[in-house]
């Protein structure tokens, strides 16, 4: 792995916010809001202009600031309602391959990775590891300048579609379970790849399970070092549970209630505002918008919103002057929580009419889905059980739970 260590620009911040007002000024257009999917434009432009990561080195699609003078930057993207910035928090996908990988794959894959220009999935989760991430059991063996993959993932987003996966799999059976786990930047359309997909409670089907026989990576798509890959791991979770957690909404699809919206979409942009206003509209038209309940209920959630909002600025500053950030975990398990107590209000709103099916009313169709969705948030990146205990352990100080099998030799420890 190649360092990326460099000391940040040092910039006034009038200078900077002078800086970015102009380039916005030349650049931006307002046609650019309506850009159809995949049309880069505009993004392309900010891209190369070290806008997308500006806390990043100026080599690799940055411009070298810090956390102060980057939130500059996003403040003035939003300020003319641009998109497009603040890439250096929230793409795991980049920001992994960022700090992991050789220059060889960052000169082959960063740029595409900002530009939304790859579709990529996560082969981390597997069915006999449960929240365990440490207790995978894919194997991967060297073969020559290869490596070859056999095993099982479950619970994949995005696998159908993705080009490219984030990896870990069982290098060295010897060691104990953390310590023998590598990270690669995996093609996932190749023989040996099958994906199948599997039905939610919502009736969508989004993840998958992904059967691995025979796979191969090459051996320059390792991200990090060998048998290191717990590390790295720890990394994008970071970045995974940075997006989760943002407070930051975008444009829902069809048949997505309006507080999933909010939620889910890990590259949601820094101008796209939250959709505050939603359960307020609803409790205008069912008539509780008087009521005091009610609108201590949604003063509560206005309230939970606000602080998970600061919680993710805190948790940015963290992830620009390090690859990782407990506060991540805190957010995540935050806007879980704000999702599961959304979807409880919104069916309440609708009294009786929330026990319909979609079919007969959209509204509680609507408020359906965001009740069973919110499970989705509580599992999707790591367990809320799993995030409290990173905050306990690394936000609050306290002892480590036990761990009987954390020096044993992986091939010795009992698994489902």
């Amino acid at each position: 792995m190649t360092t990326i260590a460099s000391a940040p620009v040092t910039v006034s911040p009038d200078e900077v916010r002078q800086t970015v007002a102009a380039w916005l000024d030349e650049h931006w257009r307002a046609e650019y809001k309506n850009l159809p999917a995949g049309d880069t434009t505009w993004l392309a432009q900010v891209v190369d202009a070290g806008w997308a990561a500006p806390t990043w080195p100026v080599e690799w699609f940055g411009r070298g600031l810090d956390a102060t003078s980057a939130k500059i930057v996003y403040e003035e993207f939003r300020r003319v309602g641009a998109t497009g910035t603040g890439q250096d928090q929230y793409n795991l996908w980049a920001g992994t391959i960022l700090h992991f990988a050789n220059d060889a794959l960052r000169h082959r894959v960063l740029r595409r990775l900002l530009l939304d220009d790859i579709d990529m999935c996560l082969l981390y989760s597997e069915p006999g590891a449960g929240s365990d991430l440490a207790g995978i059991g894919t194997r991967a063996e060297r073969d020559g300048d290869e490596w070859i993959i056999n095993g099982q993932k479950v619970w994949t987003s995005g696998a159908r579609a993705a080009e490219y996966a984030l990896l870990i799999a069982r290098t060295d059976w010897d060691q104990p379970k953390h310590r023998g786990i590598t990270f690669f930047f995996f093609p996932m359309r190749q023989p040996g790849v099958e994906v199948r997909p599997l039905r939610q409670a919502t009736g969508d089907a989004r993840f998958n399970e992904v059967f691995l026989t025979d796979a191969r990576v090459p051996h320059e798509n390792m991200l990090g070092e060998y048998n290191r890959g717990w590390w790295v791991l720890q990394t994008a979770l970071m970045y995974e549970r940075a997006a989760m957690g943002a407070p930051m909404g975008r444009r829902r699809s069809d048949g997505e209630s309006s507080e999933q919206a909010a939620s889910q979409d890990p590259e949601s942009e820094l101008s796209a505002p939250a959709p505050d206003l939603s359960l307020i509209t609803l409790a205008r038209e069912t008539g509780w918008v008087d009521d005091p309940s009610v609108r201590q209920e949604l003063m509560r959630l206005h309230c939970l919103r606000s602080v998970n909002e600061w919680t993710g600025k805190r948790a940015a500053v963290q992830l620009a002057r390090d690859s990782s950030s407990p506060l991540a975990s805190l957010g995540k398990l935050a806007m879980a929580n704000i999702l599961h107590f959304a979807g409880r209000l919104q069916v309440r709103l609708l009294g009786a009419e929330g026990t319909l099916a979609a079919a007969s009313s959209a509204r509680s169709g609507d408020a359906n889905y965001s009740m069973h969705n919110a499970y989705f948030f509580s599992i999707g990146g790591g367990t809320d059980q799993i995030q409290r205990n990173i905050i306990g352990e690394r936000i609050l100080g306290l002892p480590k739970e036990p761990e009987v099998d954390k020096e044993v030799p992986f091939r010795e420890v009992r698994r489902s």
